[in-house]
C-alpha cells in the first residue's frame, strides 16, 4: 500500500472545514460512542506520570489532552498539535477552562520543536490522515526524548469473521446517517475510505519498528475495529 498523498490530506482539510463543530457528533456516530472508551485505554496504557510532557498529534477537540491531564491531577503538561485551524480553534474553546496546554497549528510532517522535547508522543485517529507517515513518524522520534514514548490509536483491521461482516454493512451506512445527523455525508464517506485503505496491524508495527522504535507491540480493541500501537525511543 502507498502512502496517503497530499491530495488526501488537501482533501482531509476541506471535510474537516465542513464538520469541525460537529466533530464530537461524528465520533460518537462512527463509534456508537465507543470511542470515548476506547481514548480511555489508551490513556491507561500510556500510563503518564505528573511530570510528563506530551505532545499530542491531531489533536481535534482535544479529547486525548483533556484525558491526559486529568490522569495527571492537572500536573502535566500538554502541546497540541492540529493542521486545520478550524479545529484547532474548537479545541481551544473546549478546554479553554484547563491550563498547561498549548496550541500549535502545524502538520505532522514538519512539527515546530526542538530535538529530544516530550516524553510522550500520541495520535488519536490522525495517521491515516498524514500525507507522509514516514516522514511524521521520523518527526515523532526527532521530537521524543531519548526513552520518550510513542502511542497511537487508529482505526485497524477486525480479526473476526462474523464482526467484519457486521463492521462492513454498519459502515455502508454511516454516510446515510451522516446526511441525516450531520447534513452532509461526504465526510464519512472520505473517513470509512480512509479506514479501509489503512495498513494492519502488522504492517503498521513494521512502520514504526522501520523509523527507529524500539519494543513495538499494539492491542486489538473491540476485535480489531481499533488498535492501540505503541514503540519507545531508546
Amino acid at each position: 500500500m502507498t502512502n496517503i498523498k497530499q491530495s488526501k490530506f488537501e482533501k482531509a482539510t476541506k471535510v474537516f472545514n465542513s464538520v469541525f463543530s460537529k466533530y464530537d457528533i461524528m465520533n460518537d456516530l462512527m463509534s456508537l460512542g465507543i470511542h470515548r472508551i476506547w481514548k480511555k485505554k489508551l490513556i491507561s496504557w500510556m500510563n503518564p506520570n505528573q511530570e510528563d510532557h506530551l505532545v499530542d498529534i491531531a489533536s481535534g477537540t482535544g479529547d486525548v489532552a483533556k484525558s491526559f491531564l486529568i490522569q495527571t491531577n492537572l500536573k502535566g503538561k500538554v502541546s497540541c498539535v492540529e493542521p486545520n485551524k478550524l479545529m484547532l480553534e474548537e479545541g481551544k474553546k473546549k478546554l479553554s477552562g484547563f491550563k498547561n496546554i498549548d496550541w500549535y497549528l502545524s502538520s505532522a510532517e514538519k512539527l515546530p520543536f526542538k530535538n529530544e522535547t516530550f516524553d510522550i508522543y500520541s495520535v488519536s485517529f490522525g495517521v491515516r490522515n498524514f500525507s507522509n507517515i514516514n516522514q511524521s513518524m521520523k518527526e515523532a522520534h526527532r521530537v521524543l526524548k531519548t526513552g520518550g514514548r510513542f502511542i497511537c490509536l487508529e482505526f485497524s483491521k477486525v480479526d473476526n469473521e462474523i464482526l467484519r461482516k457486521f463492521y462492513k454493512l454498519y459502515s455502508k451506512s454511516l454516510p446515510f446517517l451522516g446526511k441525516y445527523v450531520v447534513g452532509n455525508s461526504e465526510p464519512y464517506e472520505y473517513l470509512i475510505r480512509t479506514i479501509n485503505e489503512f495498513y494492519d496491524q502488522e504492517s503498521f508495527s513494521e512502520i514504526i519498528k522501520n523509523n527507529g522504535f524500539s519494543n513495538v507491540e499494539y492491542r486489538n480493541l473491540s476485535g480489531g475495529i481499533v488498535a492501540i500501537h505503541s514503540g519507545w525511543k531508546i
